[in-house]
């Protein structure tokens, strides 16, 4: 990271506040055994008080946010008798089955903005939208921000920010917000995430934790009191029928963080100094959040996003040849053949376009959102759904051929396909072997990890010589016989997840560890030494973004950003290049030199490698 001065002066002058308290309530967690009762305990205790007139919720409602959670969480929260401002936090996003769309079906935004006394209120949340990685700002949301910024009347009032992670590196782009809320006189920002009380300092603008409104190890659970008065903020911890105990307070001032002095972290790009061979042919921005992988075709590229957009660009320029738009934000990598390209969007609907001009050729409706990754095998399109459902549907017609009803969770993973099998994993801690002309079950496999957390559900599997090899976030990698569902080895030795990756000819197995390493493992039904172990240097990984190879060359992007080639054959590193702070989703590999990325920041990028260049 680089290391930047910057200088910043606060004024002496104190704000003049009328006094005022409200409640703040964060990582509620419906869904955990004692979160129910947890909640309905604080909100009978809020709802005793006469002094207090709004809540604000910052994120964690849920454990998994399933629709089932969120409108039980917003029953008993809709009881409170004053107004409250809520947000979600990654347990309501990253393991959404709704595509993070039902949170704003129950609740109407994901975002909040109200005025009380002279004190602006802004809550906004980091995600991660859907796929494991830290927080990161989406660009809509910092789009909505600015505009809200700029329309306000008096510059200078005074704010407290509310999210659900600290803004520190836990978030991707965490300097994104930070930059922009040193343009403005904020006094405060409150967050979740860890459960506790603490204090933070983000670059001088007063942070605080609140603690979680579970009982944890306690008998009972717990909120903030937030107070103003006196010129100054005072944060105290509230048990339910029993205490109010004050643990910080710090004092409400004019603040100008354009004129102190101090040291600041930003991502440090130089590798790319290093490596000026990569560079980029075109970049296209949708200017919204991208969770799938690009697919080429032809000399066309297609992507969709969380606008509900689904593009086909130019792969010699990425212009957009046609948009064709859902009713609802696209996690869907997409699967073409012919003409056809086809795709799930959030809005409950699978869709197939004319690949060449954007028109609708059928529109297949589901029970619920459509997260999961097509393939298309012998004319026959197999798919997963969030209504617990794998269907296989016509490539011409659009008509559904079977339908498999079996699952405990949503799919979100790109199936494979394998002798007349189709094989997954699902958000139920299990992973299917299906018939790929009956959809009956062959077989099911569940690890030893209980809990949905542990599913094998976000790798892509692969497969090779009767073998489909998988990871979870167990930190675990198996194998397992595709004939029979049982396991030919399963280690925990490289402490592995949800990354792997197959060798074009099949005889290679890749994996990342979760930290610093990627390596080669030969395709065997017996765990044998690897190939090569490569200390790449990139540091705690969790992305689950897959391994690429492509004539010789792997391409794997970290979590934040930076893009590695290896040679597949010793592992040795060819090049780096960090293309972004944030999530790169499985990069598109064209040739060992040329590839395309998609990402959080919504641009999908074309890159280049010069191995001519000295």
């Amino acid at each position: 990271m680089q290391k930047i001065l910057c200088l910043i002066l606060f004024c002496s002058s104190f704000l003049t506040a009328q006094h005022f308290k409200f409640a703040w309530l964060t990582d509620i967690h419906i869904g955990y055994p004692t979160a129910e009762a947890d909640l309905k305990r604080s909100i009978e205790d809020i709802n005793s008080s006469d002094d207090i007139p709004f809540t604000i919720i910052s994120g964690d409602i849920t454990a998994t946010g399933t629709l089932v959670e969120l409108t039980l969480a917003k029953k008993i929260l809709d009881e409170l008798k004053n107004p409250y401002y809520i947000i979600p936090g990654n347990h309501d996003t990253k393991w959404s089955e709704s595509g993070c769309t039902d949170f704003l079906k129950l609740w109407g935004n994901d975002r909040f903005v109200f005025e009380f006394d002279k004190f602006l209120f802004i809550g906004l949340h980091q995600g991660p939208r859907m796929r494991m990685a830290d927080g990161h700002w989406a660009p809509e949301d910092l789009r909505w921000y600015d505009s809200l910024i700029v329309s306000l009347p008096n510059s200078n009032q005074p704010i407290i920010f509310v999210t659900h992670y600290p803004i520190d590196e836990e978030i991707a782009n965490w300097y994104e917000m930070l930059d922009r809320l040193k343009n403005v006189n904020t006094q405060a920002v409150l967050f979740g995430h860890g459960h506790t009380n603490k204090v933070y300092d983000f670059e001088t603008i007063p942070g605080i934790m609140g603690r979680s409104n579970l009982r944890a190890n306690e008998i009972i659970g717990g909120y903030t009191i937030v107070e103003f008065k006196n010129d100054s903020i005072y944060f105290s911890e509230r048990t339910p029928n029993t205490e109010t105990k004050l643990w910080h307070q710090f004092p409400l001032q004019q603040r100008n963080y354009e004129a102190l002095l101090f040291e600041q972290t930003r991502p440090n790009y130089s590798i790319n100094e290093k490596y000026s061979e990569v560079k980029s042919v075109w970049e296209f921005n949708s200017g919204y959040t991208i969770g799938s992988s690009a697919v080429v075709k032809d000399n066309s590229v297609f992507v969709g996003d969380a606008s509900g957009y689904f593009y086909s660009l130019s792969l010699s320029n990425g212009s957009v040849n046609w948009k064709y738009k859902t009713q609802n934000a696209i996690y869907s990598t997409s699967a073409v053949k012919c003409k056809s390209v086809v795709f799930g969007s959030a809005d409950s609907s699978i869709y197939c376009l004319n690949s060449k001009n954007g028109n609708l050729i059928w529109k297949y409706k589901t029970n619920a959102a459509v997260l999961g990754c097509p393939i298309i095998e012998d004319d026959i399109v197999f798919i997963g759904g969030s209504d617990r459902t794998f269907c296989a549907i016509d490539l011409e017609t659009g008509k559904l051929i079977w339908e498999f009803k079996g699952l405990n969770g949503f799919v979100e993973t790109k199936p494979v396909f394998y002798d007349d099998k189709i094989l997954f994993g699902a958000w139920d801690e299990n992973f299917y072997c299906l018939d790929s002309e009956t959809g009956n079950l062959i077989w099911k496999w569940k690890g030893d990890h209980k809990g949905i957390f542990y599913s094998p559900a976000a790798c892509w599997p692969v497969v090779s010589n009767g073998i489909v090899f998988f990871a979870a976030p167990d930190r675990k990698l198996s194998a397992v016989d595709i004939e029979t569902g049982n396991e030919f080895w399963r280690t925990g030795k490289f402490k592995v997840r949800e990354t792997v990756g197959l060798s074009e000819d099949g005889e290679v197995l890749f994996i990342r560890t979760m930290n610093d390493t990627i390596l080669a493992l030969p395709v065997s039904d017996k765990l044998e030494e690897p190939f090569w172990i490569t200390n790449c240097g990139f540091g705690y990984d969790i992305s689950s973004s897959q391994i690429v190879e492509k004539d010789g060359v792997i391409f794997y992007p970290t979590k934040n950003g930076m893009i590695y080639s290896l040679d597949s054959e010793t592992g040795q590193i060819l090049w780096q290049h960090k293309s972004t702070n944030g999530l790169i989703n499985t990069i598109t590999a064209l040739a060992n030199n040329k590839f395309i990325t998609t990402d959080f920041d919504g641009k999908v990028k074309c890159f280049f490698f010069n191995s001519e260049k000295k």
